[in-house]
Order: structure tokens, then sequence, then C-alpha cells
């Protein structure tokens, strides 16, 4: 490996962003990544550590200093294929992978400043591959053998690769007329673009990958039909967590009131964002509110402020401390204008008496004793209750997985909330012949985490199939 002078600034470089009072209304991507410069700049200051703590950070265990040695010496088609060799979707992890509470958390260089900006690294790599090299995969020889994938999330992306390149004939069954899952109908165009999703999901096609849109699993074949009338001998369930929850609260089925699952999907797989020139419009009106405190709930804020709202607020029932997104969304939030109403809870939805959103009536909470989750629970302030003059309600207070392929399927073992049952080591499920992984397992999780049990599925139906 090459020597080279080690860069010791205590923080990374800067990564260079639009403007917060331009960005927010337009679409554009907000982070513009790094030039060749600065990718060599910030790829210095790794110090090459021998028992490389940030490979055992990353879900899909990258070999991150070997990547970046490649940007140090120049070799930038190096370093992305060396990403490639365990993540199928680079791009997309680069922008979206929550990078500081994984390999990013135990770099040591976060012990006297800040980690080496692997993410910002890794999005570099793969924006130069695209930008440069025009070549895609090649699909390797055939075994034979025909796995089956319902989901083409996350999840459902990293099976299919690996089992591509391990040369098994794949096919994915996407339920919407697009590729790409909750990263093309959730995560909105100003953190990742939608053309970029599609062109990591191309290198998958070159492998051999089939994708069928508008094919729901669980309607026009059940599992077994995959087994007995389609020839799978395995099938991979990625279908992730798309059925909204809701608080339960008066006034939720008022018009306006929308699950940041159908609002987002409205905004960005339907691009209601063009507006006024898109098909399907969405009107929000002048004061949103926003309930949740996760990265979904920061999208779909950040997304109403581009749509044209003068105030939108993010309504949450803890505190900062407690906040669940991401601590560079919650930032950019708050530079874009979101307003932030901390430790409020919702306690009804008013209307007017055509059955149109007109406000939010909630309650002032104060942080009591810690709950099941570790975190202190929220209990409201007596007498303490305010009111929000609103056009629109948005909830983001969770998913869980669609019931459709447990209501049609006897032998799948499932959570009482939903979530599919599987052994901890293979993701097998009480099917057999039948894996999954991703968010259909654990509920809403991370990009990269789906990805991770996607790669593990793939490595047991191998197993799997070659002993069988």
């Amino acid at each position: 490996m090459a020597k080279y002078k080690t860069n010791m600034a205590p923080e990374k470089t800067p990564m260079p962003e639009q403007e917060p009072l331009v960005r927010n209304k337009n679409y554009s991507e907000v982070t513009l990544g790094y030039t060749v410069e600065m990718a060599m700049e910030e790829a210095t200051r790794c110090l090459q550590c021998r028992h490389r703590p940030c490979v055992g950070g990353c879900p899909v265990n990258i070999a991150i200093p070997d990547f970046i040695n490649h940007i140090v010496e120049g070799d930038f088609e190096g370093a992305y294929q060396t990403i490639l060799l365990t993540n199928s979707l680079p791009a997309v992890c680069g922008r979206v992978c929550p990078q500081e509470n994984q390999c990013e958390l135990v770099c040591v260089r976060g012990i006297k400043g800040e980690p080496v900006g692997i993410g910002r690294l890794e999005r570099f790599a793969a924006d130069w591959h695209f930008s440069n090299v025009d070549e895609l995969p090649e699909k390797p020889e055939s075994n034979g053998r025909r796995v089956a994938i319902v989901g083409s999330g996350p999840s459902g992306l990293a099976c299919a690769g690996d089992l591509a390149r391990r040369g098994y004939e794949v096919t994915v069954y996407e339920s919407l007329h697009v590729a790409g899952g909750v990263l093309m109908y959730g995560i909105p165009e100003f953190r990742l673009p939608k053309s970029l999703v599609q062109t990591e999901i191309d290198q998958l096609r070159a492998l051999g990958v089939k994708i069928e849109c508008d094919r729901v699993i669980g309607r026009i074949h059940s599992l077994d039909e995959l087994f007995e009338e389609e020839g799978f001998e395995a099938v991979f369930i990625g279908s992730g967590a798309g059925l909204p929850s809701f608080m339960g609260i008066p006034g939720e089925n008022l018009n306006q009131v929308y699950s940041a699952n159908e609002f987002l999907t409205r905004v960005n797989l339907m691009q209601a964002w063009r507006w006024p020139d898109s098909a399907t419009p969405v009107t929000i009106g002048k004061k949103v509110a926003v309930v949740g405190g996760g990265n979904v709930a920061m999208d779909a804020a950040r997304s109403a402020k581009r749509l044209g709202a003068d105030e939108v607020y993010i309504v949450y029932r803890r505190s900062e401390e407690e906040l669940p997104a991401r601590k560079e969304e919650v930032e950019h939030a708050r530079e874009e204008g979101i307003i932030f109403r901390l430790l409020s809870n919702p306690l009804e939805i008013t209307g007017n008496e055509e059955g149109w959103v007109t406000g939010m009536r909630c309650s002032r909470m104060e942080l009591g004793e810690e709950d099941a989750s570790g975190r202190r629970r929220p209990v409201p302030i007596p007498d303490s209750d305010f009111s929000l003059d609103l056009d629109t309600v948005i909830v983001a207070i969770g998913q869980s997985p669609n019931p459709l392929l447990r209501e049609t399927t006897s032998d799948l073992k499932c959570q009482s909330w939903g979530g599919i049952i599987v052994d901890e080591e293979t993701l097998k499920t009480s099917k057999d012949g039948v894996w999954a992984g991703g968010d259909a397992v654990t509920g809403a999780a991370t990009v990269i985490l789906a990805m991770g049990a996607g790669k593990k599925a793939a490595a047991s139906i191998d197993a799997y199939l070659k002993g069988k």
C-alpha cells in the first residue's frame, strides 16, 4: 500500500452545498460533491489503520482503507471497483447512508476531531465512475438456477446483484411502475437524484437481473405459484415497510391529512414537485405541520417547503437530543427555514364544516423516566395546550410491512406487528425455500442495513442451492 503524508487537519474537507434560501425553492441536489482536489485532500486524512475499525462498522464490510488509498493514488476507478466488491449501490449509499452511526463512528480520526468523510469519498468514487466510464459490467456465465426476488428496494437489489454475480438467473418483481422501491418513492430528488438510482439499477440489469414492474406478488402470483408454476428454486422477500402508521387522534380523516408515504410518493415517484407541469400535483396550502422526528419527517417537511409552503413545522414529542433523524438532515432542515416545535404532542386535528384541515391542537411535553427503548418518556404538562393554524398535516411516525404476503401465505410466520420471522443467521423464513430481509423483517430502518440483509440472504441462498 502506498505511503503518503497524512493530512492531520482535525475537520473534514468541507462539502460544497447550495445556499439554504436558494435550495429550499428548487429540487436540485443540496450537496454538490467533492472535486478531485477535495477528494484527494480528504482521503489523505485516513491513517490506514492496521485494525481497520471502519470496515467492521460498515454493514456490508466495504474495504474502506483500500478504496481510500486508491483515491490518494489518483486511481478513482480502482476506488469504485473496490467498493463494488461488497456494495452494489455505492452512489446511493454515499448519499443516504448514516455513516456517522456506522463506519465514521468508529474512525480513529474521530477521537480527537472529525472522522474521515468516508461517505463523501464513497460518493465521489461512484460519481467519478459514472461521469468517466461508459462500459457496463459483463453478465457472468449462468449456472442455470433461478431465484425470484419480491421487491426492488435496497435489500432486493443487493440480493439480486450478489446472486447475479454468482451466475444465478434472477427475476425481481416490483409492485410499482418503476424499480427502486423506497429509493424512488421515499427519498426526495434533492437528496438522491432519481436518474442516479436508475443508473445503478442499469448496472444490475447488465449483470442479467430481470426486473418486472407492476407485478404485485400475493396478487398475480402467490409464493407457492412462484415455485410450482414459474419454476423458481428460491425466493427472497424484500418488500419493505410500506404500510403507514397513524396517531389514532380525532381529525385524521380530514381532507389534507397525508401519511408521509403517500405525500412523498406523490412528490417523488409521481413528480408532483414539477408543479404546475405534473399530472399529479399536490396542494398543501401555506401552513404545514409534519408529525415525527425521523429522516422521513425531515424529507416531508423540506419537500413541503419546496412546494411553496410559507410555514412548515416539525412537531415532535421529545427533545432535540432524541430526534432520530440524521444530524445533517436536521441541520439542513433548520437552514432551509423549517420550524421545530419540540416537546409537543398532537391531540387533535381540527377542521371546518366542509371537512378540510384548519389546525392542530397540541400539548406541551416534558421528559420523564426512560421507557423500553432507553429514551426518556414524554409526559404532558398540565394545562399547556396550544394550537397551530394549518392547511395540511403530514403524519411521519413510522411504517410496518404490507400484510398482503402474510395474508396470502398460510405457512409464513410473522410477528404480531407484521414483520416476517427469520432465522438470524441465515434469514430463512418458516416457509421452505423462502428468505426475507430488510424492512419486511425489521420494520422501517436504513438503506444500508437493508442491503446488508440482502447480501446475507444471497450467501445463504447460494449455500442452500449448492447443497440442494
